[in-house]
């Protein structure tokens, strides 16, 4: 597995659910800004892609089995909290991961110092409205909650090690990609994510859960091409079109 082919299909994926809500969520305020967030993970999946091969083959025409997106941004989104929620764990991982990258000096620093900004966008953008309902009336700090609880058993496979990233491959070879190793301490950058995402929760009158993150009770094999229920559904909205229409040009 390449390291672009897994953060690419992170974007990728995580962009077409975010499009999902075009037309139906609570205010045009949010209309436009998860779009603009769905269109930055969409910018950043396409760079990613197009290091691996062909953007539009890798995006229309492979199968379940061979994304290797994480199983947290392949979930539905939900009610709008439930949305919330998966954006405050992915947008902080992200956030922490491109901040690295960027200082790695590695093959993905370029895109990842041009990434940080919109990332950081994202990350506020999600922890101001986990404030917001949080700390909001007694049904959408329970909806908060419900999101939260939800969704963290999907957080532990973010900080299992991506070959091309992580610190013991941080050789200065290329990987299949022609990205070197930039030294990534997946121990390091979840403590840096827990302690951010733990601070957001908190301030927002809320706990963050304590069930399983790792281990025979918690989820987490996308990375390996092992996708949950949802992810197929959605897989075959996304790809209708193109394999519909082969070689069409538009």
């Amino acid at each position: 597995m390449s390291a672009a082919l897994a953060l690419g299909d992170d974007a990728l994926v995580l962009s077409h659910r975010l499009g999902e809500w075009a037309g139906h969520a609570p205010v045009l305020e949010e209309e436009v800004a998860l779009a603009n967030i769905a269109l930055d993970l969409l910018g950043q999946a396409r760079v990613l892609l197009s290091l691996v091969g062909d953007e539009d083959e890798l995006a229309y025409l492979r199968e379940e089995r061979a994304f290797r997106n994480l199983q947290l941004v392949e979930q539905p989104n939900g009610d709008f909290a439930h949305t919330i929620a998966r954006q405050l764990y992915f947008s902080v991982y992200q956030h922490l991961l491109y901040e690295r990258l960027a200082t790695g000096g590695g093959g993905f620093a370029e895109l990842a110092a041009k990434a940080v900004k919109e990332v950081a966008y994202h990350r506020d953008h999600a922890e101001q409205w986990v404030l917001r309902l949080g700390d909001g009336t007694l049904e959408s700090h329970e909806r908060m909650r419900a999101g939260l609880e939800a969704l963290w058993r999907f957080t532990g496979e973010m900080f299992q090690p991506i070959e091309g990233l992580d610190a013991a491959d941080a050789t200065g070879t290329a990987d299949a990609t022609g990205t070197t190793g930039t030294g990534i301490d997946w121990e390091e950058l979840e403590s840096a994510w827990l302690s951010a995402v733990t601070a957001t929760v908190e301030r927002a009158t809320l706990t963050l859960p304590t069930g399983p993150r790792t281990g025979a009770w918690a989820a987490g094999a996308g990375r390996q091409g092992v996708h949950t229920e949802p992810f197929g559904r959605m897989l075959a909205e996304m790809q209708h079109l193109h394999r519909s229409h082969p070689g069409a040009s538009w």
